[in-house]
């Protein structure tokens, strides 16, 4: 298993350095706008760190869902495929014009009315991971959303809406 050592970057973001197994060296800068920065050190090399590529938000969410096999699984991994096959993982933001906004998750049943769980929601004052019920939806909210890909349209259709 690798080992990730997390540190805050005042004014910058947060970085995360990746050891694997094998060995190898990952840096990753996480800026607080979104950009994200990796960073290879090479074994000859241990002090340098050279810059691999720089992403967009939306480019490391398509290399991470890559990564993470959620576009293609490999064969060997086929049993974990099929008892997550239904599962989808979205980001939705949150915007002034949704009928949701000010709403919490409980007055509008999300879980109950869509089948969907909201796993984070994320805006630039805070980061609540699994949010309760009291949790309020506000405008540019970022939220992470799992469920079936059915359950997911009906959560984003409620979001707009604001009510059941």
């Amino acid at each position: 298993m690798a080992i990730i050592r997390e540190t805050d970057l005042p004014g910058i973001g947060r970085k995360f350095v990746v050891e694997t197994e094998e060995n190898d060296h990952v840096a990753i800068i996480v800026h607080e706008d979104g950009k994200r920065e990796l960073y290879h050190q090479p074994s000859d090399s241990p002090d340098d760190h050279e810059l691999v590529m720089s992403l967009h938000d939306h480019e490391a969410r398509q290399l991470a869902s890559i990564i993470g096999g959620m576009t293609y699984q490999p064969s060997a991994l086929e049993k974990a495929e099929l008892s997550i096959s239904k599962l989808t993982i979205e980001w939705h933001k949150l915007k002034s014009t949704m009928g949701c906004i000010g709403k919490t998750i409980g007055e509008l049943s999300i879980r109950e009315q869509t089948g969907t769980v909201i796993i984070a929601g994320i805006s630039a004052r805070e980061q609540r991971i699994i949010p309760g019920p009291d949790y309020v939806l506000q405008d540019e909210t970022t939220l992470v959303i799992a469920g079936e890909r059915n359950g997911i349209q009906l959560l984003k259709e409620l979001l707009e809406r604001g009510s059941g």
